[in-house]
């Protein structure tokens, strides 16, 4: 929510500072409504209060806003909501974030480094960035000459008046209207309304280090900058894309040890030899990727958890680690290393945020024998995760050959090495489901007992005595099969207790068994599941057991679905998109073995 709304009041400073006009004709109306605001934008020192009104969930949510800049390194935020509340103020030499109805104020302190701060100078060229079609309106904003403006506004943006409604309109979705004598501006898009008033009156300039009756907490200030400053930036790549992300150019490119391929539009990357010579090639040939899928969770993701909790969520990531770090194996922590090197990014960075997959929700099912059309087994996995914050634009899907362990393909992102969907050369596969119980990281990462289990693993027996004799974290179920035996089990995990449902077997939170079937879900999505697999048992294929995934069972949310078909090794894999779920994508077929043989005759 706070990175739409942040992105909401930036995409109206861009646009103010765009339609900030000295035009010539057919634009001379507005550039006369805007010679009051284009001055007082450009005045050393500016104060506006807006309302945003927002859909969010379908729900109508306003956010009260104001601002006041200073100077061109001082300047104060503040954005209300009913739930959520933040203040941000900025000095020379101090930055604070409060986060009043949690009673904590974040400080930092001295010099900040880098592009990624907040000083208010050329603040929007720092946060939006040609992923973003925020990008677009930027030269406007460069702009004073007359006619080069009005030849941009005409002929580029194709800004017309309405005189119906007394509006100026970008295109179908964006208007806006100025008031001169008011000193306002409304803005609408799509849904989205947001109200800007002008005033004449500047604020006190408060200290940034003095909160009476908030608890302080120290931060370096390169991090709580950093943070937001990038958090923003991709919330603006994210809500409003441009073709470097919805149309990636496509190109493939080889490394030692290395290959990233485009089959049929999915990114396919093929990884082999050491943990570190993976963890080299991963980072050499998905950096951006990578950058991309850290800005999403560190930093965007980041952002609205600590606004949410009032704990810095980096810290609380760092935290979870320190738990779990015992209990990954050393190979792992080779391999991100590795990464973290051909990245140039500190490997703590790297480690933290691959324990991330601890938060993931899904569904799952398995048929085979007498619910299929040929007796085969077939796989399903649905990952419902957080579209909301671009990770759709690092999936990858990784075929690993690491030396002295079973080959296997993980459908993962760029960054992580751990599985949270993934098939192995022996016909193994696996798909979680989270739970409940976060918080309870005392174990074995979850994406690391899946990642294990596909190195390890050759039957399902394997698969159980792992996750037996394995130190647990918080709440998950699993769907574990073999291709090789025809068979599958649901798992329900805890670190406490562990519960195998057996095909067909009858379950008080998932029903009544239906033979050679297992099926993990929850809610409406579970009932319709087995409302599915009831309507075309005995007749379920590859392509039934991806209409087995079609929305509702798969969210809106919905990130990525695979269909396993371990005894041919084969899987099909959907993708979201900036405007589709996985469900709604089309389904791309993968051949592990043929993958693996090319990658084995490649090396000789």
């Amino acid at each position: 929510m706070t990175n739409r709304l942040c992105t909401c009041v930036l995409l109206t400073a861009v646009l103010l500072a765009s339609t900030s006009l000295r035009a010539a004709e057919p634009a001379a109306n507005l550039a006369e409504e805007l010679k009051p605001i284009c001055a007082a934008l450009a005045k050393p020192q500016l104060a506006w209060t807006a309302t945003i009104d927002i859909e969010i969930d379908g729900q109508p949510q306003r956010v009260a806003a104001s601002f006041a800049r200073f100077s061109t390194q001082s300047f104060d935020l503040k954005m209300k909501h009913a739930d959520y509340a933040i203040e941000l103020r900025r000095r020379d030499d101090v930055t604070a974030l409060a986060l009043p109805k949690h009673g904590v104020v974040y400080v930092g302190r001295g010099k900040v480094d880098g592009d990624d701060h907040l000083a208010p100078a050329n603040i929007a060229q720092r946060l939006v960035s040609n992923g973003s079609l925020v990008s677009l309106y930027l030269p406007l904003a460069a702009q004073s000459d007359p006619d080069t403006l009005n030849l941009l506004l005409v002929g580029l943006l194709k800004v017309k008046y309405s005189a119906d409604d007394k509006r100026w309109a970008i295109n179908k979705s964006i208007s806006f209207q100025v008031s001169a004598a008011k000193m306002t501006v409304d803005v609408q898009a799509s849904s989205t309304k947001v109200h800007l008033h002008f005033v004449d009156k500047m604020p006190a300039e408060l200290p940034a280090d003095e909160w009476p009756g908030q608890r302080i907490e120290k931060l370096e200030r390169n991090e709580l900058e950093r943070t937001l400053a990038r958090g923003v930036r991709r919330a603006c790549e994210v809500l409003a894309p441009s073709p470097v992300l919805t149309s990636p150019e496509q190109v493939g490119r080889k490394v030692e040890n290395g290959e990233l391929r485009w089959i049929d539009g999915q990114r396919v990357v093929l990884l082999k030899g050491t943990p570190e010579q993976v963890g080299k090639a991963h980072g050499q040939l998905l950096q951006v990727e990578t950058q991309r899928c850290i800005d999403s969770v560190i930093y965007s993701f980041g952002t609205v958890q600590t606004i949410r909790t009032g704990r810095w969520f980096r810290q609380e990531l760092e935290a979870a680690y320190k738990r779990l770090a015992p209990h990954i194996p050393d190979d792992h922590k080779r391999e991100t290393v590795a990464l973290a090197g051909a990245l140039g990014m500190d490997s703590q960075l790297a480690q933290t945020i691959n324990v991330f997959p601890e938060l993931f929700h899904c569904s799952g099912f398995a048929v085979f024998g007498k619910a299929t059309k040929d007796g085969k087994l077939y796989h399903g996995r649905v990952l419902d995760y957080m579209t909301t914050i671009g990770l759709q634009d690092s999936a990858t899907t990784f075929v690993i050959a690491v030396d002295g362990k079973i080959p296997f393909v993980n459908v993962g992102y760029g960054g992580f090495i751990g599985s949270v969907s993934g098939m192995n050369a022996k016909a193994i596969s696996l798909g979680e489901m989270g739970g409940r119980g976060e918080g309870k990281w005392d174990g074995a990462p979850m994406a690391t007992l899946m990642r294990r289990a596909l190195e390890e693993c050759s039957t399902l027996d394997e698969v159980m005595t792992l996750w037996k004799n394995s130190p647990r974290t918080c709440e998950y179920y699993y769907v574990f099969a073999d291709g090789k035996t025809n068979t599958a089990v649901g798992v329900a995990a805890t670190p406490e207790n562990i519960e195998f449902v057996l095909p067909g077997q009858a379950h008080p939170l998932l029903g009544e068994g239906i033979p050679d079937t297992v099926v993990l879900s929850a809610g409406d999505r579970l009932e319709k599941l087995r409302g599915r697999v009831k309507e075309r048992y005995g007749q379920l294929d590859a392509e039934g057991g991806q209409w087995l995934m079609c929305r509702p069972v798969a969210m809106e949310s919905n990130l990525h679905n695979v269909l396993f078909v371990p005894a041919d090794g084969v899987l099909y894999v959907a993708n979201a998109n900036h405007e589709q779920p996985a469900a709604e994508r089309p389904y791309v077929k993968l051949d592990l073995n043929q993958l693996l043989g090319e990658m084995k005759t490649a090396s000789k």
